[in-house]
């Protein structure tokens, strides 16, 4: 059955599971949801790479120095070669998708220039690449169970440590250790 609502702005998590290694024990922040697909960044696994090496790969230079060790996320599978800043909605760039009145995401390299002159968007998140689905594609897959979903925070987003945001994401929903939960989906 399809759903009715949109899950822009909602997390994704992971069920225990789910096997993909694409998405086992992630949590995926919705910035899109139609009747046309959905498309989402995954916001818990951290790439071997700096926001400073990814700015001197681009020859970005960096004023602000604070801003070299943030990490980079994996935020998919789909386009990795290509970046995302999701952000707070303090600031708007040449390419900004506003997703709620506080949460922003950017494909645009302006944004990146001004987080290296220290004048970025007061939260971020930088992730290569995104997590996308086709149109009813996501509605399968939560029907089988592969995902819990609820409301998103801006903590877990920007000032959980990404190890915690898989079980602090369920744990707003209630649950307590996702680890407990089974696998199997309900029909009655």
């Amino acid at each position: 059955m399809p759903y009715s609502t949109s899950l822009t702005n909602h997390f994704l998590i992971a069920m225990p599971g789910l096997q993909d290694p694409n998405f086992a024990r992630t949590v995926t922040y919705v910035c899109e949801h139609t009747d046309q697909g959905a498309m989402g960044i995954v916001i818990n696994r951290p790439l071997n790479v700096t926001l400073g090496e990814l700015l001197t790969q681009l020859n970005i230079p960096t004023q602000h120095e604070g801003v070299r060790e943030f990490p980079v996320y994996q935020g998919g599978p789909v386009q990795t070669d290509r970046g995302f800043v999701l952000h707070s909605a303090d600031l708007s760039f040449d390419s900004t998708l506003v997703i709620t009145p506080d949460i922003s995401v950017t494909t645009s390299r302006d944004v990146l220039e001004a987080i290296a002159s220290g004048d970025g968007p007061q939260d971020i998140l930088i992730a290569l690449g995104y997590a996308g689905w086709s149109s009813g594609q996501l509605e399968q897959e939560m029907g089988a169970n592969a995902w819990l979903n609820g409301p998103a925070s801006n903590d877990i987003i920007f000032r959980m440590p990404h190890g915690a945001r898989w079980m602090g994401a369920a744990q707003l929903l209630g649950v307590v250790d996702l680890n407990l939960l089974s696998g199997e989906a309900g029909h009655a």
